[in-house]
């Protein structure tokens, strides 16, 4: 009886952490593919500018998006390299940002676009780290009518001539 007790009561536990491990994952934003077939001539011919002068594409994904929340993107980056970052937003977000973190989570860069400026949807920036180590790149939109499924865009180049 003991016994039966004991193991009614263990899984019970373990059905109990499953759910709450189960709900609680819930919240977490994953990174989802997601792309919109608008942006291909820009991503195209920001490909063509950016090796043009020498760059090469490192990494580059489409990801889903909510509003308002930002985006996490994890990157090791070299000493002295030349870098150029770009992230392509939905044309109809009011609002863009990217912050840039170095390894110790210092701030190192910070661009914001609104609707309506002149390449409103796209922010590019050149960087060139101090130190070899890993950054993270933090890009948000804001849209009013759209609060999930935003699609984005990133890609960062290297110089290599």
């Amino acid at each position: 009886m003991k016994h039966s007790l004991c193991k009614i009561l263990s899984l019970t536990a373990l059905l109990f952490f499953s759910l709450s491990s189960a709900f609680a994952q819930s919240d977490v934003i994953r990174l989802e593919n997601c792309m919109n077939e608008s942006y291909k001539p820009q991503i195209d011919s920001l490909k063509q500018l950016f090796e043009s002068k020498g760059y090469e594409v490192v990494r580059e994904a489409s990801m889903k998006m909510e509003s308002e929340y930002e985006m996490p993107i994890i990157v090791p980056l070299t000493q002295g390299a030349w870098y150029q970052f770009v992230f392509i937003g939905e044309p109809t977000s009011k609002l863009y940002e990217v912050r840039m973190f170095d390894y110790n989570e210092r701030q190192v860069v910070f661009q914001q676009k609104k609707w309506g400026d002149i390449d409103g949807n796209i922010i590019t920036y050149s960087y060139i780290p101090q130190f070899s180590e890993y950054h993270m790149i933090k890009p948000v939109q804001v849209n009013k009518q759209k609060k999930k499924g935003l699609c984005g865009y990133v890609m960062l180049l290297k110089k290599v001539k």
